[in-house]
């Protein structure tokens, strides 16, 4: 975890993707992080769908594994606007390691397929196989992978995600009510500043045009790349709000983490009104300062992110 403040503006990766004429994009070179084999947090990758390229990165905090401990489990999505990023990019392994400590619990953050080469649903997809993964796991324990078999609780398992890892946790959790998960029992779903939009601006997107991490036009860049060809931003995956939300009736707790000065805030405050609304028993944290992403940047901002994460999952 870095411990500078969010980037400038010449240096905002998505302002960097470069749109070829044929459709194909290049992405710019972000640092990664290999799987670490020292204390005190445990981690390895474990390959999820090889025709997609797909894997699973575990985290294990090493004291888990010195007091033969059961943790719960948490499925995490990273974000970069469904086009950049993986569990290996140098900020995400570090936000796991520190979460996985910190919380602690067991980490699973998952791969999924990037657009625009693999346009929505895709990565809803590649987020149900991980969660049928972790099923698999839970239903022939003497097959499994010996972290999740010795130290993990699939009794107390949920799904997160951050930005468009979000969403995709979001969307993921609907499929799940369709699915018979047992043994796994899905407890809750935490959205960290979880990345939705429209067609009409909303009072924080308009005043972002020159947002440092999340300006205006990489918002658009991101949304049109990601969504399915000749959609907009009402497209239910983009805004699922736009209709009144469907679907969520039924749905597990859920926790709506998000902060003013990002300009996603508005649409994260009405979207955890409208679960609200629809009967969801709704943990709102959306009374703090900052910007999109900040957790990556700001170790205290992490921690207070991990505070509040901890105390959804322990029940406190």
């Amino acid at each position: 975890m870095g411990s500078s403040d969010s980037p400038s503006d010449n240096t905002n990766l998505f302002l960097q993707i470069v749109e070829h004429p044929d459709g194909t994009i290049t992405r710019p070179f972000v640092p990664f992080s290999p799987p670490n084999s020292n204390p005190p947090v445990l981690s390895k990758d474990i390959p999820l769908n090889p025709s997609h390229d797909t894997y699973l990165r575990l985290y294990l905090p090493s004291a888990a594994v010195s007091e033969n401990q059961k943790l719960p489990v948490v499925l995490f999505f990273h974000g970069g606007g469904f086009v950049l990023f993986s569990p290996s990019a140098v900020f995400y392994h570090g936000f796991c390691e520190a979460m996985a400590a910190s919380i602690p619990a067991l980490i699973i953050s998952a791969s999924y397929r990037l657009a625009p080469e693999n346009r929505l649903p895709s990565a809803y997809e590649d987020a149900v196989e991980a969660l049928s993964w972790v099923q698999s796991q839970a239903m022939d324990t003497a097959s499994a992978d010996p972290w999740l078999q010795t130290h993990g609780d699939f009794s107390n398992f949920f799904l997160m995600g951050s930005s468009s890892g979000g969403n995709i946790a979001y969307h993921a959790s609907l499929r799940a009510m369709s699915k018979d998960l047992m043994p796994v029992q899905l407890c809750g779903v935490i959205l960290n500043q979880p990345y939705f939009g429209g067609v009409e601006r909303t009072v924080s997107e308009a005043a972002s045009e020159n947002d440092p991490m999340l300006p205006l036009r990489a918002n658009d860049t991101l949304w049109r790349l990601a969504l399915p060809v000749g959609s907009n931003r009402d497209h239910a995956f983009a805004n699922p709000v736009k209709d009144g939300l469907d679907g969520v009736v039924g749905m597990v707790k859920c926790m709506v983490i998000g902060c003013k000065g990002d300009p996603l805030f508005d649409r994260q405050k009405l979207f955890a009104e409208m679960l609200e609304k629809e009967g969801v028993d709704v943990t709102k944290r959306l009374d703090g300062t900052g910007s999109h992403a900040i957790e990556l940047f700001m170790p205290e901002k992490a921690e207070a992110l991990f505070k509040e994460v901890k105390a959804f999952v322990y029940g406190a």
